[in-house]
Parts: C-alpha cells; sequence; structure tokens
C-alpha cells in the first residue's frame, strides 16, 4: 500500500509540472519512455523544456540588462551633449563680453618694459600673476580689454608666459612689443603705482589703466612712479588708505604693493559693483596688514 500512494504522489507531481510548462505556454508532450523505479512518464521531456525555458528567461534577463546599459549610455551622452553646448554658449558670451570691452573700454595695460629686472624666480610668479588676470578678466561681467606691452618675442617673460600658461596663444588680448605710448594719447593713460600722491576715485571706461608687470622681491620703492613722472603720465593708487586701517600683526608689515592680479580684482569689482569697500576686499589680503574700517568697529 505504502508503494502505491508513493508511485500515486510522485504522478501526481509529474502532472502538475506538466501542467505549469502548459500554463507557460510549453508543450509537454512526446513520447513517454517510462524509467526504472517508477519514474513519471514524462519527466524527461519536461525536464528538457524546463531547461530551455530557463535557457529563454536568462536570455530575456541579458537583453533587458543590455537595453537598459544602452539607454543610460544614450541619456549620459545626452547629458554630455548638453554640458557641450551649455559651454559653447558661456564661451561665445564671454568672447561677446570681450569684444566690447575692446570696442568701448575700459582697457587695462601690463607693462612689461622692467621685465629684465626680475629674476627667473620672479618672472615665472609675474607670469602666473598674468594667468590669473587673464582668468578673472574672462570671469568678470563686465571685463577690460586687456594689452601686454613691450612683450617681446624671446625675452624671459615671454618664454614663460608661453612655458607656464596652457593656450596662451589663444588668450583674447592685444600683445605687442609697442610701448603703450605708442598705442594711445597721453591725457588718456593712467599709471597705477602705489606710490602717486593721487586716489583713484573712480573707473572711466575712456581711460587706459597702466600696471607695472614687474614682481621685485628686493622692493624698489617708487620705481613705477618715477616711470610715469619721466614720461610726464597722470597716476593713481588704490584708495587703501582711505577706507582700511592698519591691522597690529607679529611682524609689523603694513603694504599697498598688490600682485597685478590682485590690483585687477580690485579695479574688476569696483567696475562691477561701484563700491570701494567690496572691491579692497576682494583684493587686499589680510596678510597686507589692512581691513576694513567698519571690519573694526
Amino acid at each position: 500500500m505504502e508503494g502505491g500512494c508513493e508511485a500515486a504522489e510522485r504522478h501526481g507531481e509529474a502532472d502538475s509540472a506538466c501542467e505549469a510548462l502548459r500554463l507557460l505556454q510549453i508543450d509537454p508532450g512526446g513520447p513517454a519512455e517510462p524509467q526504472a523505479g517508477g519514474t513519471a512518464p514524462c519527466s524527461r521531456n519536461v525536464l528538457r523544456k524546463q531547461k530551455h525555458w530557463e535557457k529563454v528567461i536568462m536570455a530575456k534577463k541579458r537583453k533587458r540588462t543590455q537595453e537598459r546599459e544602452r539607454r543610460k549610455a544614450r541619456q549620459a551622452e545626452g547629458r554630455g551633449t548638453t554640458e557641450q553646448q551649455s559651454k559653447r554658449v558661456l564661451k561665445a558670451i564671454m568672447k561677446e563680453r570681450l569684444l566690447e570691452a575692446k570696442e568701448s573700454g575700459p582697457r587695462l595695460c601690463v607693462d612689461l618694459s622692467m621685465a629684465d629686472r626680475m629674476t627667473k624666480k620672479e618672472t615665472s610668479r609675474l607670469a602666473a600673476q598674468i594667468r590669473r588676470l587673464y582668468g578673472a578678466n574672462k570671469r568678470a561681467e563686465k571685463p577690460f580689454w586687456l594689452y601686454l606691452t613691450e612683450f617681446v618675442v624671446g625675452s624671459s617673460i615671454y618664454e614663460e608666459c608661453f612655458r607656464m600658461n596652457d593656450g596662451f596663444c589663444n588668450y583674447l588680448m592685444d600683445t605687442t612689443e609697442e610701448s603703450y605710448l605708442d598705442l594711445f594719447p597721453l591725457d588718456m593713460i593712467v599709471y597705477l603705482t602705489p606710490d602717486s600722491e593721487n586716489v583713484l576715485e573712480d573707473i572711466d571706461p575712456k581711460k587706459v589703466y597702466i600696471l607695472g608687470g614687474l614682481v621685485d622681491e628686493s622692493i624698489h620703492k617708487k620705481l613705477t612712479l618715477q616711470r610715469a613722472r619721466d614720461q610726464s603720465l597722470q597716476t593713481a593708487r588704490l584708495p587703501i588708505r582711505e577706507y582700511m586701517v592698519k591691522t597690529i600683526n607679529t611682524k609689523n608689515y603694513h603694504s599697498e604693493t598688490l600682485a597685478i592680479n590682485q590690483v585687477f580684482d580690485v579695479l574688476s569689482t569696483y567696475y562691477e559693483t561701484r563700491s570701494w569697500p567690496a572691491a579692497l576686499r576682494a583684493g587686499v589680503s589680510s596678510g597686507k596688514g589692512y581691513v576694513l574700517a567698519d571690519a573694526v568697529n
């Protein structure tokens, strides 16, 4: 009796498997091949078709996975295209702003006539400052048009600018071996020097502002001021003393001499905001020994 019950149970399991395959639209038909030990009649056929069905399922899963990966790749490519388009738009806007400044001002000139006074280390630092100045101007909403004058081919500063600054030849600015005196009328030129007695009160788009391209670690006093006087030029200094006060520091160090990119940060911020406190905050670091007067009140 027990053997008969077990055989009946096995027949029932085989029938259930066959029925499941029918529901999956797999035909369990075929010649029955009874096996020793009382195996259910269609079990071999069931197992064969079950393995086939598993392969079909796995193939469909792989296909879905591949489709998802392709879809993600297309989406990523679409995002990349959008980003590239955005970069192209921003680059076009930047170029338009710079060319507008070339036509209508304001203009800023870096005087490189004193570059031969510098050591190799100082020359490298000046080249780095020119790169930072150009980068800040390119990002500005109201940029200046830039000039590098007495930028002599083969000179140390010429070689360093091309060596240190990627894409330097594509910078949107004017470079020339000529002096600014050959390019602009004297009454349009304002030489910015920290030793001037005149305070720069505003930025006039019709003027050309000159920065001395000099990184001098030995600090030759009044060098740029004397050069401007010899050329009968107007001079001006940033209003650091008017808006800032000296701070106490361990070295008792206070200096109004800024790197050319720091001077530009002051000029650019003022030209956009018309606020000297905001401009001086942007360009005068605490290491110079000065803070805004309202910061100590």
